[in-house]
């Protein structure tokens, strides 16, 4: 191809060479490479050329060569972050496009360590349809990126000269767009600038993307914020214009405004002002495209419409499923003049007497944003961004084993008294590291590091020197390699080794902006033992693995060594629980807590709100995370463990949240990632579900617990031979430590699957040899979670004795609050109201919400049986007030039904089928129960067959496409006589 570029010939025979080889393809002969000669362009027509003012964004004149290796050609334009230019890459004898950043940008060093973050991040989309990112470097200053030159036009420069487009080619070029943001999002890149001017047209008609990832870096640049900010008001979504949060759905609505200018010809949203123009998109719904342009077809207009929905959850939740509607577009099929969808909204006109007023708010909100990022004085803790430091294991040359791991744990404790400090080593579970990934050094961390999106390293080591010791420790920029800090300290005796170490991490935290003057004193180790320590260490590296028995017994080691070693009770509580050890976890964790005054301030809110979480206290669970996130907000397993108190509160939406952030602190945390992907599933939203925990799979294929999280969202779409495939998977992975818990997960999982179906003798054979393997192994709890299904499943098939020997078998191996509930409710249904009322007393006796709520639904059930409907709609309602439930909502629907009351049972059900992802685990806890969900289609169907709808024989037919066809359910002839 000819690059337009002037050639070199070789001195010694005459060939010409292309510029930049300064090597004769003929003789071999090495010559100098002359200055670069600016020649033609590529061809095709480039962006319109906008020279900056010198003052503000000075420009690189053609020839200048920056790094010895990139030599500017022309100038191309400028963009909210910096001036972009045609240059050559003398290295690689290639045309590339480099974009320089504005200097107040570079002069930052938080800025530009967001930057090149994102860069890197960017960098990794590897798509047909996203501009290909070289290389990041600086040059006496001048701050700079390589990509991808792209031969052609803006898609802006297009629209501008052509309008509208038809259908067929908006369509087409619309889903381009959108392959390269699904593959964006799967990285966890949200563009946050998409406009029409970030978009390419090679001149082969190849559409490429720009720029994904840069808006930002420039979040909390300042100035360049406003410029970035009021720059492209067009194609923002209300949430921007609000200046709240985004996520991929964002991109979805600035995906939506391009489409609709590509169809129509103009834009969706316009005002007098530029305030004014973000203002309206957050109040009014744009008027559809079919309005404005009567032949385009349903599908294009219906799609469009969808995406620039006000309500983010009522827009396409991911690209993938906007794909998937315009890869079935039908440019046949146009909107009807007689049906065409008028806008139920009104115009501006009525905002106009008080939009001013609004504008002029809203002007504030956004000088207040930039000076709350920029310039104006704030807290010192609030003006620090969220750090992310990772710790390698330190050299042990001392020949000593007692300091193996040892002084990480302290190093991290005393990072972590920086509020904006995160600290990760490799008993970090959600890193994906364990015992057995070999030496972590300096060169390993700073790949970890870099994988996982984290800021910087931390790496050292001990030695002995005459009769003392000597700690050295190192501290460096991930991306870059560069050394931030180094130092040593000197110890006289291994009892002041931990205190040295401590010292030294306190420095770091200096160095990385803490200015506090706060010292991490040595009664805050918890403990002065380095042979506790050690124990602690590795009992932290067998977590980290998933061995938690070992782990258990390591920390018993640390509090036999010393019995004031909070932490190491606090670990003990930790295993015992996923070791389904609830009793002892209580003793451990109370433990703990009389050993509080020893921990550092981070560490007793960690203890404390965990402690709440053991006991089921919800609220004060909540309050505790909430303020240990206010007092550290960078405290990424705080996020989590409000999540997950959240969800026990059935806040889905805020637990959402939660764990959104933790993901933001760190992107490719296996447990952050599937959390949001169970708790998709709780909320009902599969299609998300699905697409993260297909993430999940991929960054690691081995994880158990995504699994599960793939079944549940395939499972929630109905597809239960996907969801037992992947249940049959399971069984597969692992190592010898983690075998037999994926067999039982396995087994738990397939086994529901089962009972959605309807396969009722599949189930009863799984679960049963699945809780003899489960008490075989000592899963006590999880054997009592198949018994328990078991007993509901033997109800299904109306063999209710053997059911209630199943519940009573439960109750041996497990007597936790879920347990005695499930039981409580086959003994009911087993006629056995004694046992029923010994199973209401424990629960009652409970302190927390939760189990007085089951209580209560105990004793509804009970009266339901008995035909006192009016003291069961009390009691399930009583049940609500206590505990918002999906089973709840169940049982209150069901009172209801037999009262002949079918309005009111038809909203409880309807509540059920919107709330059905909680049922995918009736107790929030992964433990498999959708079995109990088809019953709702068939209960639905009463209630609209008793309200006389003319619909009411599609909910029974729902009920027999997912149990009719395994034949063993017993209300199949009832609902075949009905539907005929």
């Amino acid at each position: 191809m000819d690059v337009g570029l002037s050639n070199v010939a070789c001195p010694q025979c005459g060939h010409t060479n292309p510029l930049g080889t300064g090597v004769c393809a003929r003789c071999g002969t090495g010559f100098d490479v002359p200055t670069l000669v600016p020649g033609p362009t590529l061809g095709g027509t480039l962006p319109p050329v906008h020279r900056p003012p010198d003052e503000e964004n000075p420009k690189l004149e053609p020839g200048a060569i920056l790094s010895d290796r990139y030599q500017v050609i022309d100038i191309l334009g400028v963009g909210g972050m910096g001036s972009v230019y045609k240059a050559f890459d003398r290295r690689l004898a290639r045309v590339v496009a480099l974009k320089t950043i504005l200097p107040e940008l570079a002069a930052s060093p938080v800025m530009m360590k967001r930057f090149k973050q994102e860069v890197l991040l960017a960098q990794k989309i590897t798509h047909k349809n996203v501009v290909r990112i070289y290389d990041i470097g600086e040059d006496q200053g001048t701050a700079f990126i390589t990509m991808d030159y792209i031969e052609g036009e803006s898609l802006k420069d297009a629209i501008l000269k052509r309008g509208k487009f038809p259908a067929n080619e908006a369509v087409s070029i619309i889903r381009e767009v959108a392959r390269a943001l699904e593959a964006a999002h799967s990285e966890g890149v949200i563009h946050r600038d998409l406009k029409p001017q970030n978009i390419m047209i090679e001149k082969s008609g190849r559409i490429v993307v720009m720029d994904f990832g840069i808006a930002r870096s420039a979040e909390s640049g300042g100035a360049t914020q406003t410029g970035a900010l009021l720059g492209t008001p067009d194609y923002m979504s209300p949430e921007q214009a609000r200046m709240e949060e985004v996520d991929a759905r964002s991109d979805i609505f600035s995906l939506g405004l391009i489409f609709y200018e590509l169809l129509t010809g103009r834009l969706a949203f316009s005002g007098k002002t530029i305030v004014e123009t973000m203002f309206i998109r957050t109040k009014e719904r744009a008027i559809p495209p079919a309005e404005i342009e009567r032949t385009i077809p349903e599908g294009s207009n219906n799609i469009a419409v969808k995406c620039l929905e006000p309500d983010v959850n009522k827009r396409y939740q991911s690209v993938t499923d906007m794909l998937a509607d315009l890869e079935s577009f039908d440019p046949t099929k146009k909107v009807g003049a007689s049906v065409l969808v008028k806008s139920r909204l009104r115009k501006i006109y009525p905002y106009r007497a008080w939009i001013g007023a609004a504008a002029a708010v809203l002007i504030l909100l956004v000088g207040g944003y930039v000076l709350r990022d920029g310039f104006g004085p704030e807290p010192a803790a609030q003006q620090k961004a969220n750090i992310s430091v990772l710790i390698a294991d330190f050299a042990n040359q001392t020949g000593e084993p007692i300091f193996d791991n040892a002084l990480e744990p302290v190093i991290k404790l005393a990072l972590e008294e920086a509020s904006f400090i995160s600290a990760f080593d490799r008993r970090t579970g959600s890193l994906g590291l364990s015992a057995d990934s070999g030496r972590i050094d300096e060169v390993n961390a700073q790949k970890i590091a870099y994988s996982q999106g984290l800021g910087f390293v931390v790496s050292g080591a001990v030695e002995q020197k005459g009769s003392g010791y000597v700690i050295s420790v190192k501290a460096i920029e991930a991306i870059t390699g560069k050394t931030i800090h180094i130092d040593d300290e000197s110890a006289s005796g291994k009892d002041k080794v931990l205190y040295a170490a401590a010292k030294l991490a306190a420095d770091i935290r200096v160095a990385l902006g803490d200015d506090t003057s706060q010292r991490f004193a040595q009664d805050t180790l918890s403990t002065s033992s380095l042979e506790a320590v050690h124990e602690y260490a590795t009992a932290m590296n067998f977590v980290s693995g998933g061995n938690h028995a070992e782990a258990l017994k390591s920390f018993s080691k640390a509090v036999e060594l010393d019995k004031d070693f909070g932490l190491a009770y606090a670990g003990m509580a930790v295993t015992s629980r996923n070791l389904r050890m609830p009793e002892e976890a209580a003793k451990y964790i109370d433990l703990a807590l009389k050993k509080i005054d020893r921990m550092t301030e981070r560490e007793k809110l960690r203890t404390r709100a965990y402690s709440f979480s053991l006991s089921g206290n919800r609220k004060m669970c909540v309050e505790e995370y909430t303020t240990l996130i206010q007092r550290f907000p960078a405290d990424v397993a705080a996020h989590n463990n409000l999540a997950n108190c959240l969800t026990q509160m059935r806040d889905m939406k805020k637990a959402i949240d939660e764990v959104s952030q933790a993901m933001e602190i760190l992107p490719k945390g296996l447990l952050y990632r599937n959390n949001l992907a169970l708790y998709s599933s709780y909320a009902s939203d599969f299609k998300t579900a699905e697409q993260r925990a297909r993430e999940v799979q991929v960054l690691d294929q081995t994880y158990s617990t995504g699994f599960v999280s793939l079944a549940f969202a395939q499972l929630g779409q109905d597809r239960p031979d996907e969801a037992r495939q992947t249940y049959e998977k399971l069984q597969q992975v692992g190592g010898a430590s983690a075998v037999a818990q994926n067999r039982s997960k396995a087994a738990a999982g397939m086994a529901d699957v089962a009972i959605y179906a309807g396969r009722y003798n599949d189930a009863i054979r799984i679960l049963q040899q699945g809780a003899d393997e489960d008490l075989k192994a000592g899963f006590k709890e999880p054997a009592a979670m198949k018994l328990s299904a078991l007993a509901d499943t033997l109800l299904l098939k109306g063999r209710k004795s053997e059911a209630a020997r199943a519940a009573e078998r439960a109750l041996e191996a497990n007597q936790t609050v879920k347990i005695r509930f499930r039981a409580g409710m086959v003994f009911a249904a087993a006629d056995q109201e004694a046992r029923v009322r010994e199973m209401i007393d424990k629960l009652s006796a409970e302190t927390q919400p939760e189990p007085r709520a089951y209580a209560q639904i105990l004793e509804g059930e009970i009266a339901l049986r008995k035909g006192d409907v009016a003291t069961a709609e009390k009691k399930f309602t009583d049940a609500n007030g206590l505990l918002d439930t999906w089973i709840g909502h169940y049982q209150l629907g069901r009172a209801y039904l037999e009262r002949g009351a079918y309005i009111e049972a038809d909203s409880q059900f309807s509540t059920c089928f919107r709330r059905r992802g909680e049922a995918m685990a009736l107790f929030l806890d992964e433990s498999p129960t959708y079995g109990y969900f088809p019953l709702v289609h068939y209960y639905l169907g009463r209630a609209r067959e008793g309200m006389k709808t003319e619909s009411f024989a599609d909910s029974y037919r729902s009920y027999l496409s997912i149990r009719g066809k395994a034949g063993e359910d017993p209300l199949i002839a009832e609902i075949k006589k009905k539907t005929g």
